[in-house]
């Protein structure tokens, strides 16, 4: 089936100019090439045109699960008749396994599976396999190991209306599949036999059920059933594929050869801490894996199993695992979504990971068959794919090397602004009359988007000092809400974003607060009602940046803007101005009482597109109009009560906590927090910090 794009305008502005030539260049054969877009310009609807043009499977890889669900709505009403897919991480809590020696602490893995987004990821999978209109929109869980895409396939079985094949040998080949039976509890990944009918529930579906009536040892009908009412939805279908209820599978036949050599290395790995006198580790490495192995050979699953992935994919020691870039056709296309942000996260991702592996297989927890579970490491990831887009408004030193001529340190050196400015490059709608002589431009394949379809101009910034800022937020506040207009806060700690939210709320402001502390799936649900009018105002901490389309907010207001680092560095402080870009009335006010060089860069480059946009709208005599853009109801979110759901985040999670057990609490919470900084998940580092501050303020009141 062919991709059939639903247009609901045509492209303006500087699209038609972008989507023209990206999928020129692309149709050549070239490697990389870069959208710089601005903020509202339409970068989403010409990665649609683009795809439409080139007719290929598509993976879309953005660097966070709220940014990657937007999309993934967008995405659906483009292409209403074609498979666009969600995949990111399935957990909703996830804790790893870890050691930390200096405190002889370990760490088991807890995990909270979500089991929406676990049947998201097999839909996903499902329709890589059969189809090849495929849209799939990620997170960097799309580098995390998957289980083999040959094996997933072959393991499927194909039923036929008319085939011969006696009901023992169906329900054998579904338990092969890792479906259970359950004639009472009804759910997915199980499947009921009803005497001469089975009803299989497949692990992709929302509320499908296929059931397989026989007579005899034929199958006389297949249908399509409502899961809840039983009524049918499709009268009859001839043939149907059924897919494995895990990405883990591995063929029975082979389990035997399997446990024999995970018990090979596992007694080699005794030997070897007996010759270096490490005794408990001999003990603990034997009596772990001998555990393990008792629970897979008589339930097929022990916890950690993934650790033993390669053993069940069959590779060697070393090799890349298998993940979701290995289900894609070899000619598909990969465009990379606010490339700035997930090029460096899809880079760390590696090292991070080896360095708690490290721990695990030293201190005998694990095999050193573990360490293949792991991410791709950033040169594999630079293998797998065939041809890419990166896409931002504020693309890195990697993208911009990568679609040009230059080398990374060079882009570095001259720096983004600069190269942008003095270049003539395809796709620029608008020159400086005093550029000097322009580049080489057969090797640059940067496609600017300056100009957006409503001719909105970026917004204006204002600086006030910190002063009184409180007071003055909220008359600010006030003056936004008289219009019905929408507030983004940005603050640089979750305490002070949990503070100002409150404060908010009782001065009769309807403020809400969002972190990472927020689920994934509630994430959404809170940037929908903000669009509604639920909440007038949402204060956030790094979630309030790149790639968020809230048309309705007329007004960012950055804390602690001069405190240099990340959360306040150029690239970050024009992403958050960017936030402003898609409402007529847009404004910036920035809190600080110095200016550093990352403000002045920021306010800088802003006001050069301010300036660009201003010139060609007088030019072509233009007036700007806001965005109006619909609020979509999608299949990411979940209902949930949200007076409980506040109640629940802003009480003191440690308030019950005898005192007693404070410092015991404390050392746990500082080793975890240092564990995370050393796997370079500073967020979650950040979050544990303020818990530490939280847990420190219980005890002294």
């Amino acid at each position: 089936m062919r991709f059939n794009l639903h247009k609901p305008y045509k492209p303006t502005g500087d699209q038609p100019g972008a989507i023209e030539q990206i999928s020129q260049w692309i149709t050549q054969g070239n490697h990389s090439q870069t959208l710089l877009g601005v903020t509202g310009s339409g970068k989403t609807f010409s990665m649609a045109n683009i795809i439409n043009n080139l007719q290929r499977p598509a993976l879309i890889i953005s660097h966070n699960k709220t940014l990657a669900a937007q999309l993934a709505t967008e995405f659906q009403s483009f292409f209403p008749n074609n498979a666009v897919h969600y995949f990111v991480s399935y957990y909703d809590y996830y804790q790893p396994e870890a050691y930390i020696p200096q405190s002889d602490t370990y760490i088991e893995k807890e995990t909270q599976v979500n089991e929406e987004i676990d049947r998201l990821r097999h839909a996903s999978t499902q329709s890589l396999l059969s189809r090849n209109d495929v849209i799939i929109v990620a997170s960097v869980s799309c580098i995390y190991g998957l289980g083999s895409p040959q094996e997933y396939k072959k393991q499927a079985i194909t039923v036929t209306q008319g085939q011969c094949i006696p009901r023992n040998d169906i329900l054998r080949h579904l338990t092969q599949l890792q479906f259970t039976r359950n004639d009472t509890d009804f759910h997915r990944g199980t499947f009921r036999v009803r005497g001469d009918s089975i009803e299989i529930y497949p692990v992709f579906s929302l509320d499908e059920i296929i059931r397989i009536e026989l007579f005899g040892d034929t199958i006389e009908q297949i249908h399509i059933l409502d899961s809840l009412t039983g009524k049918q939805k499709i009268k009859n279908i001839h043939t149907i594929d059924i897919y494995p209820a895990t990405h883990y599978v591995a063929p029975e036949e082979n389990r035997k050869n399997i446990l024999a050599t995970i018990e090979r290395d596992m007694l080699e790995q005794v030997s070897m801490f007996t010759g270096q006198n490490k005794l408990l580790e001999a003990q603990r490495i034997e009596q772990r894996t001998r555990y393990d192995l008792e629970m897979i050979k008589n339930i097929g699953y022990c916890n950690g199993i993934e650790n033993y992935s390669r053993y069940f994919d069959g590779r060697e020691q070393g090799t890349p695992p298998y993940t979701l870039l290995d289900y894609f056709p070899k000619n598909f296309l990969l465009m990379i979504d606010e490339s700035h942000m997930t090029i460096p996260q899809i880079g760390g991702m590696y090292h991070g990971d080896k360095s708690r592996k490290d721990m695990l297989i030293n201190y005998g927890f694990r095999l050193p068959a573990a360490r293949d579970n792991r991410p791709l490491t950033f040169k594999e990831f630079e293998s797998k794919i065939h041809q890419t887009l990166y896409v931002s408004a504020t693309p890195g030193p990697y993208e911009i090397g990568k679609s040009t001529d230059m080398n990374v340190d060079e882009v570095k050196t001259i720096g983004l602004s600069k190269i942008m400015k003095n270049s003539q490059l395809p796709g620029v709608s608008y020159q400086l009359s005093n550029l000097p002589a322009k580049p080489k431009t057969e090797h640059w394949h940067i496609a600017q988007q300056l100009i957006r379809p409503t001719y909105l101009l970026d917004p204006t910034i204002e600086m006030r000092p910190t002063k009184n800022q409180i007071d003055d937020i909220l008359a600010e506040v006030q003056k936004r809400v008289k219009k019905q207009q929408r507030v983004l806060i940005t603050t640089l700690t979750k305490r002070l974003a949990e503070e100002l939210n409150d404060y908010l709320q009782e001065c009769g402001i309807q403020s809400q607060y969002l972190h990472s502390e927020v689920a994934t799936l509630e994430r959404i649900e809170i940037l929908r009602d903000l669009r509604k009018g639920t909440y007038d105002v949402l204060v956030g901490i790094n979630l309030l940046r790149e790639g968020l389309d809230l048309p309705e907010v007329s007004l960012v207001i950055i804390l602690d803007a001069d405190k240099e680092g990340f959360l306040r560095s150029e690239t970050s402080l024009i992403q958050t101005m960017g936030r402003a870009a898609r409402h007529i009335d847009g404004r910036v006010i920035m809190y600080a009482d110095i200016v550093t060089g990352s403000m002045k860069r920021a306010i800088n480059e802003t006001n050069r597109r301010r300036t660009i946009q201003k010139t060609y709208n007088k030019k072509h005599g233009i007036t700007p109009l806001s965005i109006q853009k619909a609020i979509k109801e999608d299949q990411f979110s979940r209902t949930q009560d949200k007076k409980q759901s506040a109640s629940r985040r802003t009480k003191n999670r440690f308030q019950d906590i005898p005192k007693d057990e404070i410092p015991h609490l404390l050392k746990e919470l500082e080793a975890q927090m240092e564990l995370a900084a050393q796997n370079l998940e500073f967020e979650k580092a950040t979050k544990l910090r303020d818990s530490i501050t939280e847990l420190k303020d219980t005890k002294q009141s």
